[in-house]
């Protein structure tokens, strides 16, 4: 009856309603996660003083942030750089894994290079913890992933760090992978069967609630779990028949002016439909950024064509369109953008015209829900190998995020043994980047 009804929505709106936390200065984070290792040389953290082989082919241009400088191919989104902090100290321990990086950059948890797949023990993704401890309204989706679920290889398993992990698979996320730049875009899991009208989607409400009443009648004392899984199959009827829901995914609705700016291909509507979530109650989107690890930003050859032709312009348009757009509806001050990676690239330039992995230095951005506006945080030496000023690791973002968003980073969560594990052991929330 439920499949019948399109309800394959009860698990993963299983969330359990836990008090506590810091005071929030934001309600919502935006993930834009270019995954695969942008280069910081050729787009955040340019060297041009630096020889050739470090410096690259793309010239600096000044930003709205007095003696601060971006890449040549981020035009519009240096119009935009005085409202975000840029971070250009980050550093972790992994170099060889995408997955292991991957892992540290969401969650804040650095295990080395140890690689594979996604497991049931990985600690959560944030969007994940937040709906457990901050869940949104029943007429929302409490976390998002779009618009891959992102491979360690082609062909190979999904990428650590966009789960729920340890607190279960009722708290992984919504996945969104249809295009949402194809004019037939539809999501399945949110549209009811055919012919499924509100009038029958009711009905098959009711008949359920008189089933779970019959049962629970002839229950000893202690049923909870029962009672519970009811309380979420209400929660899925409720997103089936929610109007801001199943708008926000009805992208025809935004004028055309407004999709062309963030770019009509699968990442630049992604990063629509991500603000339009956010809009309509979602707590986390997460927007990764590549099919698979080697698609896009791991650009070992080629390096400087890929970031000039596709990657930087797709990414100037989605970025800067969006904190333009969050700004003009008054949704900046409450939403937390978070621009993050892996690694970046090696500073000297390889044979195949291509920059290799780096996790010793490299930048990520900020900007909006509490974060300080108009702030650079630390420095790389002059070829941008090595923080100078200010190291920072993942576990520093991840705590800073979690602590805006009005959750402790030091909060305990048990696994399915019982066994406690701290959000964010070795982090500390970075008052300098909050405004």
């Amino acid at each position: 009856m439920l499949g019948a009804a399109g309800l394959s929505l009860p698990q993963l709106l299983a969330a359990r309603q836990v008090a506590g936390g810091t005071e929030a200065k934001a309600d919502s984070c935006l993930i834009i996660f270019l995954n695969g290792g942008p280069s910081h040389l050729d787009m955040w953290d340019m060297k041009p003083e630096a020889p050739s082989e470090i410096r690259g082919e793309f010239r600096p241009i000044d930003t709205t942030l007095h003696g601060v400088q971006l890449c040549e191919h981020l035009p519009r989104f240096a119009r935009q750089l005085h409202h975000c902090t840029l971070v250009r100290s980050m550093n972790h321990s992994v170099n060889n894994s995408h997955a292991a990086a991957v892992y540290a950059a969401l969650t804040g948890h650095d295990r080395g290079e140890q690689g594979g797949g996604a497991k049931p023990g990985d600690h959560p993704n944030m969007g994940s913890v937040l709906a457990r401890l901050r869940p949104a309204v029943p007429s929302a989706l409490p976390y998002v992933a779009l618009p891959y679920k992102t491979q360690e290889g082609a062909g190979g398993p999904l990428q650590p760090g966009f789960l729920a992990g340890f607190i279960g698979a009722h708290h992984d996320p919504f996945w969104v992978l249809e295009d949402p730049s194809r004019p037939d875009f539809r999501v399945q899991n949110l549209t009811p069967a055919e012919g499924m009208t509100r009038v029958r989607l009711a009905g098959r409400d009711e008949l359920l609630r008189s089933l779970d009443r019959t049962f629970l009648e002839k229950q000893p004392a202690g049923r909870s779990t029962y009672e519970s899984l009811g309380e979420f199959q209400r929660r899925a009827f409720d997103l089936l028949t929610a109007d801001t829901t199943r708008r926000a995914f009805e992208l025809e609705r935004e004028a055309s002016a407004l999709r062309e700016s963030y770019g009509q291909n699968i990442y630049g509507q992604s990063v629509l439909l991500a603000r339009r979530l956010i809009e309509a109650g979602t707590r986390v989107v997460t927007m990764s950024w590549a099919p698979d690890a080697n698609a896009t930003w791991d650009t070992h050859g080629g390096n400087f064509q890929k970031l000039k032709n596709t990657l930087l312009p797709q990414f100037d348009a989605a970025c800067s369109s969006l904190l333009e757009d969050l700004r003009q509806r008054g949704l900046l001050k409450r939403t937390l953008v978070a621009v993050l990676g892996d690694f970046g690239r090696t500073p000297r330039i390889n044979n195949g015209g291509g920059r290799d992995h780096w996790n010793a230095c490299y930048s990520v951005m900020l900007a909006g829900g509490g974060i300080k506006a108009g702030y650079v945080h630390g420095a790389s030496d002059r070829t941008g190998s090595l923080p100078a000023e200010r190291p920072t690791s993942p576990g520093d973002i991840i705590a800073t995020i979690y602590h805006l968003l009005g959750v402790d980073p030091r909060t305990e969560l048990n696994d399915n043994l019982n066994r406690p594990h701290m959000l964010v052991p070795h982090g500390r929330v970075m008052d300098e980047l909050i405004a």
